[in-house]
């Protein structure tokens, strides 16, 4: 009977591409993490002027669900030796935060709040929110589903 999960090696990459692809994605969720991380304080202020559905609790639990979720799926990303479960998770992780980031912008574009910045970078550098970052949460989930494609944790064909 098996009480801990084991860690094992991951699959090698379809594609050295798909290997690179990866690897800048893991590159830019690190930045992302990283400068949410540095101004955390702000950052939560940031997303409780979005109005999000719900109360502050809600914005609460986005910005520490976004942060914890960027950075979970780094292992997946990289390759490192994971237990299986834990590869899939992480894989998962990795299209969640494309898709949360696509739903925060476009809250943001159709209803009437006017905020300054997004917090895609945090509070460090100020992206104002508008049609390009949808394209960009866009371009991430294609460079999300690539990765995954390459590096896909189950069976292949």
């Amino acid at each position: 009977m098996k009480i801990f999960a084991k860690a094992t090696k991951a699959k090698k990459p379809r594609t050295s591409e798909s290997q690179k692809i990866a690897y800048a994605y893991a590159a830019i969720l690190v930045i992302f993490a990283l400068t949410q991380l540095f101004t955390f304080d702000k950052f939560l202020i940031l997303v409780e002027s979005f109005g999000l559905p719900g109360s502050d609790i809600v914005a609460r639990l986005f910005v520490s669900t976004i942060v914890t979720s960027e950075v979970l799926a780094l292992p997946f990303l990289l390759g490192l030796n994971l237990s299986q479960l834990m590869r899939v998770i992480s894989m998962v992780l990795g299209w969640a935060v494309p898709l949360v980031w696509l739903k925060v912008t476009l809250w943001l574009l159709f209803t009437t709040n006017s905020v300054s910045n997004i917090g895609l970078l945090g509070t460090t550098i100020k992206l104002v929110p508008g049609w390009w970052l949808v394209f960009v949460s866009i371009a991430l989930g294609i460079l999300s589903a690539w990765a995954s494609w390459g590096l896909w944790p189950g069976k292949r064909e």
